[in-house]
């Protein structure tokens, strides 16, 4: 039986539907292609789900950052109502899918997650307005991490949005097994090094909770957990943090290296950091020797291993 896929929900325009204003889509094939492989999108288009025709007269935000509201460009009638009314039951809706995140359409005024142009009195815009919908999903759901096209562009804010897609679908599973202690360990043992990769800091506070788990009833103990690990996924991870992580796996192997191996990782980890290799080679060459050596530890790490080869990130230097 093939493993469940990644549940997401997505503009309808990335995914090739025409539902845009003008009668066309943004179709964008690595979200379809690449990262479609282990993903079942849900999409939504709220302009038109909300009933407006395809093509259609283009909407526009205008107003101040906290009372923005959603107007046609031309007639200048207001829809900010029946938009959040719609977007409100459509969030609602959206509970029941399970979803670990969402790729917005940037710049929508709709679906825009940050920066979409907001006209103010005298019709001259700023990039402070956020689209009704994709405003009313991260107050629902303000745990789950949400990206747009654009963004996910950066190489590194493609990783960051993958990483935390992945390991929240791993919590899903956990989950799965029972919300027990046990299980918990299991899961934060896993990851450590994946979140040290991210937060010392949260990742100690991380520790505090599982150390001392008598101290609160097992669902407000795993609410507390889920809270911090996505606050911690979401800082950005760093060379000099990797650096760290990558010396910390190498002291598992103090007693196996030769001094040639030993001098081979520590030239990864040297050129990793002058910024003339990708993350991925020092990585790879640890890969090795954990099978090499059969460290059982390092073979359960999450940090090794986050996201399948496929989808070619830590290939950025």
């Amino acid at each position: 039986m093939p493993e469940a896929k990644i549940r997401l929900g997505i503009s309808s325009c990335l995914l090739g539907e025409k539902v845009r204003f003008d009668g066309g889509h943004k179709h964008d094939r690595f979200l379809t292609e690449t990262l479609g492989r282990y993903v079942e999108y849900f999409p939504v288009c709220p302009e038109v789900e909300l009933g407006l025709p395809t093509p259609r007269e283009t909407l526009r935000l205008v107003g101040e950052p906290e009372s923005q509201r959603l107007v046609f460009s031309k007639s200048g009638e207001d829809i900010t109502a029946r938009m959040k009314a719609w977007a409100q039951k459509r969030v609602a809706e959206l509970e029941k899918e399970d979803l670990c995140g969402f790729i917005f359409k940037s710049k929508s005024p709709s679906s825009g997650m940050e920066r979409v142009k907001l006209y103010d009195a005298n019709g001259v815009p700023n990039s402070q307005g956020v689209g009704l919908f994709a405003q009313a999903f991260m107050q629902h759901f303000p745990l789950l991490p949400v990206e747009e096209d654009g963004r996910l562009h950066d190489p590194k804010l493609r990783e960051n949005f993958i990483e935390i897609i992945f390991t929240l679908k791993r919590w899903r599973q956990s989950l799965e097994c029972g919300k027990t202690v046990g299980n918990l360990i299991d899961f934060h043992t896993r990851h450590k090094l994946l979140l040290l990769s991210h937060s010392t800091e949260i990742y100690r506070q991380m520790g505090k909770l599982v150390a001392n788990p008598g101290k609160t009833d097992i669902e407000t103990l795993h609410d507390s957990y889920l809270a911090l690990l996505m606050k911690g996924l979401r800082l950005k991870t760093t060379l000099a943090k990797h650096v760290n992580v990558l010396q910390h796996i190498l002291g598992y192997f103090k007693k196996e290296l030769s001094a040639n191996e030993k001098q081979e990782v520590l030239q990864t980890f040297a050129d990793y950091r002058a910024g003339l290799l990708p993350l991925v080679v020092p990585v790879t060459l640890l890969n090795h020797f954990v099978l090499k050596y059969d460290q059982p530890y390092l073979k359960q790490q999450v940090y090794l291993h986050p996201h399948p080869l496929e989808l070619k990130l830590r290939n950025h230097v």
